[in-house]
């Protein structure tokens, strides 16, 4: 199997958990923070480097081994803000970089390693999908950096950029590599 090359891993972790009552970088699913989770999720699944976006909470999260945190003041400008500052933190050699959000634990390094499959097949943008529904992780090849600044505004992310470009993207199922469940609140995490 030919060498995949190097995909950059971005996990987004800077909000201020309002529904949940704290960052969720800072919740525990069995021990361990889901920000740590999601670093071992993108290094696990092949990403490297790994950059953390960190705003609400972000002098509490604990030490990232093997990620580089980005703090981003802007976080309550929303997910978009966040998805900018992270994409323009990474190193100018990165041809594209994983995306994932930190209240998503349920996601396997197997998903991971798909959407970075497509990537080397020549995908623009790689989405996986559950039951045929878009989630995460998303690949985003470096060309449609630029183009997020039109879509990734207030608490939109690439989902806009995504259905307006229908033709830059690679649908990828993952039924099989996770669960793309959220914790919102305190309530859904003991149904992990």
């Amino acid at each position: 199997m030919p060498q995949q090359p190097v995909i950059a891993g971005l996990l987004l972790a800077a909000g201020a958990g309002r529904r949940y009552g704290r960052p969720k970088a800072l919740v525990e699913l069995a021990g361990e923070p889901l920000v740590r989770r999601g670093i071992r999720l993108l290094r696990d699944g092949g990403c490297a480097p790994v950059h953390v976006v960190l705003g609400a909470g972000a002098d509490e999260v604990p030490e990232l081994p093997g990620a580089v945190p980005v703090r981003h003041d802007g976080w309550p400008e929303g997910l978009g803000s966040s998805l900018r500052r992270g994409l323009a933190s990474l190193p100018v050699q990165a041809p594209a970089a994983v995306v994932i959000l930190v209240d998503q634990p349920l996601i396997s390094p197997v998903a991971v390693h798909r959407v970075r499959r497509a990537h080397a097949a020549g995908a623009a943008v790689a989405v996986a999908t559950y039951a045929g529904r878009p989630g995460h992780p998303v690949l985003l090849g470096r060309a449609t950096w630029p183009l997020l600044d039109g879509y990734a505004v207030g608490d939109r992310g690439a989902r806009g950029l995504l259905r307006a470009r229908p033709d830059l993207v690679v649908e990828v199922p993952c039924d099989d590599a996770g669960s793309p469940v959220d914790v919102d609140t305190p309530a859904d995490l003991p149904r992990m």
